[in-house]
């Protein structure tokens, strides 16, 4: 349902916050050399990373469990709201170019829903019941996952999604900036990762919204490399939507075969434009057709396929 909470209390609990705690050493940062308030912010940025790294190890068992799902089936939905919710979708439209995932296997949920990409929707973050509804929506299951972010931890839409998720046995991670925090304890996996208070008293698109990024990146990449949609460090599941997709087709599998152009473009021919596929037809020496096979009964997993072709 939507939050009830009483405004002088719903204070008390942003003041008890390490994200919106109020830093009086930059109280006249608006009298400084823009300079002088670009070396803070890069300043302040640079810890970002140390934050992310001190949580690595949760980072790495949500991916294990994710990948585990995701390799039976199981769909990746994030879902928060405001800019939490942005970047969920952002790291969700940019999987099927990069991963060529299917359709709706990674997915971003915003409290709000489109709209709130761009403008402000007053009110959705506060409804848990609006989380429900939207991951009812998409006939969620026991083999998805959901990762509800939040950079508070205490956003009513991101509880309510993993609450609703968990109800159902589906995987869950939590994903906040405060320790201790409702978010990383409602999940199965909470991965709390603590970046300080902001330059601007309040502004979780910050420093907070960085360490989301960083984290929605190590979690659907690490998940996808698991799944075998790279060869070493080559995205050779990358669809080949557009010119410059279609250009870095041609390179990856000219990096992961050494193959002359003439042969690559036989091979890339051959496959319907499929760098994977072409990558095992010029490695293996087989055709289309067979590449296609070999793969599907290797998971989608090129070297799997290799050692099987004998390449």
């Amino acid at each position: 349902m939507t939050s009830t909470s009483h405004p002088h209390d719903l204070r008390t609990e942003l003041e008890s916050l390490t994200t919106e705690a109020f830093r009086p050493e930059l109280a006249e940062i608006d009298t400084l050399p823009t300079l002088h308030i670009a070396r803070l912010m890069n300043g302040e940025d640079a810890g970002v990373a140390a934050a992310v790294a001190a949580r690595l190890p949760e980072i790495a068992a949500a991916v294990d469990a994710i990948a585990e799902r995701m390799a039976h089936g199981g769909r990746l939905v994030h879902a928060g709201a405001g800019t939490a919710g942005r970047l969920g979708v952002l790291d969700a439209s940019e999987c099927p170019p990069t991963f060529n995932t299917g359709p709706g296997q990674v997915v971003g949920l915003i409290a709000g829903g489109p709209d709130a990409l761009v403008t402000s929707v007053e009110g959705a973050e506060d409804s848990r019941e609006l989380a429900e509804n939207d991951l009812r929506a998409l006939g969620l299951t026991a083999g998805d996952t959901v990762v509800g972010v939040s950079a508070s931890g205490r956003t009513p839409y991101a509880l309510g999604a993993v609450g609703y998720a968990r109800s159902l046995g589906a995987l869950t991670v939590g994903l906040a900036c405060n320790a201790g925090s409702a978010l990383g304890a409602a999940a199965e996996h909470g991965i709390e990762v603590v970046v300080g208070p902001e330059l601007l008293t309040g502004s979780t698109r910050l420093k907070a919204g960085t360490a989301q990024k960083l984290v929605l990146n190590m979690l659907s990449t690490i998940t996808m490399i698991r799944l075998g949609k790279t060869y070493g460090n080559l995205m050779v599941d990358v669809r080949a939507s557009n010119d410059k997709l279609r250009a870095r087709s041609r390179r990856i599998v000219a990096l992961a075969t050494g193959a002359p152009d003439d042969e690559i473009e036989r091979a890339l021919a051959a496959t319907d434009g499929e760098v994977k596929n072409a990558v095992l037809c010029v490695l293996a020496g087989v055709d289309g057709p067979t590449a296609a096979r070999l793969l599907v009964e290797s998971g989608g997993h090129l070297r799997a396929a290799l050692a099987a072709a004998g390449g």
